[in-house]
């Protein structure tokens, strides 16, 4: 097999599900002639021409717009926001149209729309282009939010969102877009949308993470392992909305004590939902108050102090032998 980055990876399945189907549409901001900002859509204009990848205009609302109208009529729009933090400029017609179209029309007219949206910090950018909003998302009824954290999850999800029948959120983790390649096979894959995967076993300590944050947190299992001999289970969610509890309220049934990682501000943010359904499912089970390791409340900082916003090795470790010691 092909060891390939995440972006080969997403181009991999973009070009090979716009071969199957030719409703298939990729749009957005220098998505065709320039391949996008990060590449992910290199070469699809050469194969598919000019009407099936499409350079919009500077517009998100339009982008978004424009998918609701192919989407209504039959397409399969995928469009990409250039970075996560412009999507904002769209968010009438996420909200409004995207996620309510299902229930609007009373489950009589789908909606199949792929919006990718480069996230996260970790790239040394400017100011609404190292944001982790995805709880906007995720909030919001009727949207479908994804965050892959490899390469070949990221392409066998990517074709799953592209047949998916609703509206998905594809949030791409651009600090991994090239951070490290990993085998993915030629032939078809995919994985089901709302699963999370168990990543690695254990029995002594549960962490629950997901997208660019994942790499830290197996990181500081294996430092448990060898430093402490703690064999701590993690768990991947994959995605967020809809989110896969059953997998990680089995898995704190067993260990009893959990750390919860994201790159997301802390307040009312993807992981504090992860604890209230640990709460709710497994409160009997723990044997340690339930820790968080996540962004600060606060934007992002520029260069200097971007690494200290971010969660990493060093402090998901602190949390983890804390809960270890409680």
């Amino acid at each position: 097999m092909a060891k390939l980055t995440m972006v080969e990876a997403l181009n991999l399945a973009l070009k090979q599900e716009m071969g199957k189907d030719d409703t298939i549409i990729v749009l957005g901001e220098d998505v065709g002639m320039d391949g996008g900002v990060f590449r992910v859509t290199d070469g699809l204009i050469d194969i598919y021409g000019s009407e099936r990848v499409i350079d919009t205009p500077l517009a998100e609302a339009g982008i978004v717009g424009f998918s609701v109208g192919m989407a209504i009529n039959g397409l399969k729009p995928v469009a990409e926001m250039q970075f996560s933090g412009f999507s904002y400029l769209a968010m009438h017609q996420i909200e409004a149209h995207v996620a309510r179209y299902r229930w609007r029309t009373r489950g009589g007219s789908p909606l199949s729309l792929v919006l990718r949206m480069p996230y996260g910090a970790g790239i040394r950018a400017l100011e609404h282009h190292s944001e982790s909003r995805e709880a906007y998302y995720a909030h919001t009824p009727g949207l479908k939010v994804v965050i892959p954290s490899s390469p070949r999850n990221a392409r066998a999800l990517m074709v799953s969102a592209i047949r998916d029948p609703d509206p998905v959120i594809f949030y791409e983790p651009k600090a991994i877009y090239r951070a490290f390649r990993e085998e993915v096979p030629e032939q078809e894959e995919v994985k089901e949308i709302g699963k999370a995967e168990i990543v690695r076993e254990g029995k002594d300590l549960t962490m629950i993470s997901y997208g660019a944050m994942l790499r830290p947190t197996m990181e500081a299992a294996e430092e448990l392992k060898t430093s402490d001999g703690v064999e701590a289970e993690v768990i991947d969610l994959l995605t967020i909305s809809p989110m896969d509890h059953e997998t990680f309220t089995q898995s704190v049934n067993k260990t009893g004590r959990v750390v919860v990682i994201n790159e997301a501000p802390r307040s009312f943010g993807p992981a504090a939902e992860v604890v209230s359904r640990i709460i709710e499912k497994s409160f009997w089970h723990l044997e340690a108050p339930v820790r968080r390791v996540t962004g600060f409340d606060t934007i992002v900082p520029l260069f200097a102090y971007e690494k200290a916003y971010l969660p990493g090795v060093k402090r998901i470790l602190q949390a983890a032998r804390e809960t270890l010691a409680a």
